[in-house]
């Protein structure tokens, strides 16, 4: 019976039939219905008269006439019918199956106001084969009325429950209470006072009993929305500050005559405009949603495969444990029943001995007992002497541990089964995986001079424990990679690279299983053309430049915290990423660097101040403390100003590898290249060897320039801007910092970023 519900209802108002006639296309339609959808055309304009003068106009353009989008025709509740030139646009209804229904014309105006309109013909649309039907002069009433088609619907209708049901409840429906003829809709109390309540709008809507209901559906029209304040007036405006349809009546005596109203056509039309925006987001959510539940099914499907397998695998290996412990087992029953041998033996050897030996002692017993029973006393004292030696003898022989047992009946085995039972209980789960590659952050890298920071970081979703990871970069001319870090922390700065070159970084983790594949490549570069920008800074380097110099941009970023005070360098390890560096150059391929000394690298009794660009000592020794940049190519030049110079000190001034002795004066070792100098006169030093003595010393508010030309591998020293010696060093290749030894009675300030002193520029010059 309820498959058969949907055959008897009307297409327009979707509800049953109500006095249906039958069309002669054989469909039916509600008698109220098809006068409600007629449309009133011109003659000219008829279907049959357009056919006939050969316009190329379908049984379809009727309906296919202001169709705005997609949802237009399905989720409007009202709309124009504007197809027709010169007919008005006219407020439609929609009806629950997308059907515009058309309430009747207006009269029309008085003969004497309007002239004569033109004829007309009614012409009709059947909604479902979309067939139009121009009426004769007797109108719907040529239409046949179908009481077949009633009486089935009334039978139809007596056999369904007697009970109304309410049609808001989502699981059982209750029994209906009453019904609002507005609404046209069954509630029963609990959902009338959640859903319609008696107040606001809804308080003048009108409640009957369900039975009445019914029958008001049955006979009265579907009608067409009316104002609430005024029931005989049809919505024309929209209330923009209410947010509601009004009639013309609201807007001249009601609450609505001061608000701003629209046009209901056009305001019908932005809805339906923003609705069909917002679906299509909406259905675009939507779409991802059902993409996203297919992905977790396929992830259930795999679960459920990859838990088959691993169950397989993990009762291999319990089984392969249970044969180990069967084997040793085995192994160890066979130790068991060796000792059990053992000791067998060894007690029958004795229980064999002893009987040998007490049949012997017996022997001898009986034979003296029968010597004693001997009545001729010189035969008697002819063998007397050598029985009772051999008594004595035998007796001796019993007293040796004879009577002990050689062998105890305890087993001295022991099995030691704790540490097994211990392992057994701790037995659990490892991650037996390979970690995924790293991720780089590229908003957290950055490079400033030679420098570099890195950083990274494990994929969100992964659950794989991570050891530690390897940092990877190249020698900054496409050569292999060289592992520049290896530990826990996710960032690293990486000092000591050439300036103006471009180097490639990569990273990768690893875990007790293996290493992981590497994460992409990135390409950095070390600073450039600097003197133009930073020539003129002041001292130190104001904090606005150095962020400026963060943000320059490259590919790639990593973030990797150093796990040990200082910096990382080639020697260290790295991961798996490259990187690039570059450094400006200015005239005479000089480099112009920013750099201060460096807490890290320094002796504890350095005391430093002025953003570490100057230091000082709490000792009486010498202490050795170091740039934190590197130089390995390009010229270089620095100057440190003599701040304090008490009791003729010897401070050194020069360049260092990074593993320099710190408690020595600079040049004490192999690994220092410097000048000493007094208020008098400086020497070379280099490997404990002193030379080229120049006169010519310091004092307060003295300058002393060092001046690195790795181009030509050479070092050279001036004092107040003049040249302190001949080239103090040649030949020098390798990787060196800016370093500087002094004890307490001597602080000096470092400046960077200067240009070639005059004397060394006017020399290069020449040919």
């Amino acid at each position: 019976m309820e498959e058969m519900e949907e055959e008897l209802k009307c297409p327009v108002c979707g509800s049953f039939y109500r006095e249906p006639i039958i069309l002669p296309c054989s469909h039916n339609l509600c008698q109220a219905c098809a006068r409600n959808i007629l449309v009133q055309t011109p003659e000219s304009e008829s279907p049959q008269s357009r056919r006939a003068s050969g316009s190329a106009v379908s049984d379809y353009d009727y309906l296919d006439l202001d169709k705005m989008s997609l949802y237009s025709e399905a989720d409007s509740g009202y709309g124009s019918y504007g197809g027709f030139a010169s007919a008005p646009t006219t407020p439609c209804q929609k009806s629950p199956n997308g059907v515009r229904v058309f309430p009747p014309a207006a009269p029309p105006p008085p003969a004497a106001l309007a002239p004569p309109p033109p004829p007309r013909n009614a012409c009709l649309t059947c909604p479902q084969c979309h067939r139009s039907l121009v009426l004769d002069e007797r109108g719907l009433r040529g239409f046949p009325r179908n009481r077949l088609l009633e009486g089935v619907i009334d039978r139809y209708q007596q056999g369904r429950a007697a009970a109304l049901r309410c049609q808001l409840c989502e699981k059982a429906p209750k029994e209906a209470a009453v019904m609002c003829e507005q609404c046209d809709v069954f509630y029963c109390d609990p959902c009338r006072l959640r859903c319609h309540p008696p107040r606001g709008p809804l308080a003048k809507h009108r409640l009957v009993p369900p039975a009445q209901g019914r029958v008001s559906r049955r006979l009265s029209p579907r009608k067409i929305s009316t104002c609430t304040d005024h029931e005989l007036e049809n919505h024309s405006m929209y209330c923009v500050q209410c947010k509601s349809p009004v009639c013309y009546q609201c807007l001249e005596e009601g609450k609505h005559s001061s608000h701003e109203v629209k046009a209901l056509g056009a305001m019908w039309k932005l809805h339906k405009s923003q609705l069909s925006q917002a679906l299509n987001g909406l259905s675009d959510r939507a779409k991802e949603a059902k993409e996203f539940l297919v992905q977790l099914r396929n992830m259930v499907q795999q679960i459920q495969e990859n838990s088959v397998e691993f169950e397989a695998c993990l009762v291999a290996q319990c089984d392969a444990l249970i044969d180990a412990l069967n084997r040793r087992k085995a192994q160890l029953l066979s130790r068991v029943n060796k000792e059990h041998e053992h000791k067998l033996k060894v007690v029958r050897d004795q229980i064999s001995h002893c009987t040998v030996k007490l049949r012997q002692t017996t022997g001898l017993m009986e034979y003296c007992l029968e010597v004693i029973k001997e009545n001729d006393p010189s035969g008697f004292l002819q063998i007397s002497d050598a029985l009772i030696r051999r008594v004595h003898l035998t007796e001796d022989q019993w007293g040796k541990g004879t009577l002990t047992p050689r062998m105890t009946t305890d087993f001295d085995l022991n099995l030691d089964n704790a540490p097994l039972l211990q392992s057994i209980h701790q037995l659990d789960f490892v991650q037996m995986k390979v970690p995924a590659p790293p991720i780089l952050q590229l908003e957290e890298c950055c490079t400033h001079n030679n420098s570099a920071t890195l950083s990274w970081k494990q994929p969100p979703l992964s659950t794989v424990q991570v050891e530690g990871y390897i940092l990877e970069l190249d020698d900054g001319n496409g050569g292999q990679f060289r592992e520049v870090y290896v530990g826990k922390e996710t960032m690293c700065t990486v000092d000591g690279l050439h300036f103006n070159s471009t180097y490639s970084a990569r990273v990768k983790a690893f875990n007790k299983t293996g290493v992981s594949p590497y994460s992409k490549t990135l390409v950095l570069q070390t600073s450039e053309d600097t003197q133009s920008e930073e020539q003129t800074l002041p001292f130190p380097v104001p904090l606005e430049r150095s962020q400026l110099r963060r943000m320059s941009p490259f590919s790639s970023t990593l973030n990797l915290q150093p796990s040990f005070p200082g910096r990382s360098y080639f020697e260290l390890r790295s991961s798996a990423h490259q990187l690039s560096l570059h450094s400006s150059l200015q005239s005479l391929n000089s480099a112009v660097a920013w750099f201060s000394f460096d807490p890290a690298s320094a002796h504890a009794d350095i005391i430093f101040s002025n953003d570490n660009l100057t230091v000082t000592c709490n000792s009486y020794d010498d202490r050795v403390v170091l740039g934190k940049t590197g130089f390995s190519k390009g010229l270089h030049y620095w100057e440190l100003s003599i701040d304090r110079y008490d009791n003729h000190p010897d401070p050194a001034f020069g360049v260092a590898r990074i593993d320099v002795l710190k408690d020595a004066m600079l040049g004490k070792d192999d690994k220092a290249w410097a000048m000493y100098v007094d208020n008098n006169r400086s020497w070379f030093m280099h490997n404990n060897s002193h030379t080229n003595r120049t006169e010519g010393g310091i004092t307060k508010g003295a300058t002393v320039g060092v001046l690195l030309d790795l181009t030509r591998r050479t070092l050279t020293f001036s004092i107040n801007e003049d040249q302190q010696g001949p080239v103090a060093f040649e030949n020098l290749e390798g990787l060196f910092f800016p370093a500087v030894s002094l004890n307490r009675n001597v602080q000096v300030t470092l400046h960077t970023g200067l240009p070639v002193p005059e004397f060394y520029a006017s020399r290069s010059a020449m040919p």
